[in-house]
């Protein structure tokens, strides 16, 4: 089984640029240029993430949370360990 890390986001849609914004409540707060409609959000987060990672989109998907501001991103073939470093 490949293994697959899970870490809870909290987005805030329609941000001057993308970018990582420290921790809020207890989840990576990342800011996003992309508004929140027709899952343009959450393309730009998947796209954000597997770019912060060096690795193809198709790794990274939102587990859940795909309407909220608070998502769980799965990422394949990294640890939790990695994902949580990099996204910090």
């Amino acid at each position: 089984m490949a293994i697959a890390a899970r870490i809870s986001v909290y987005v805030q849609p329609r941000a001057s640029k993308t970018a990582v914004a420290g921790m809020h409540d207890g989840c990576v707060k990342i800011r996003l240029a992309a508004p929140p409609v027709d899952g343009a959000a959450n393309a730009a987060l998947v796209e954000f993430v597997a770019a912060q990672l060096g690795i193809a989109k198709s790794k990274v998907r939102v587990a859940s949370g795909l309407s909220s501001r608070r998502k769980v991103v799965e990422v394949e073939g990294v640890s939790t360990e990695q994902l949580s470093a990099v996204l910090r």
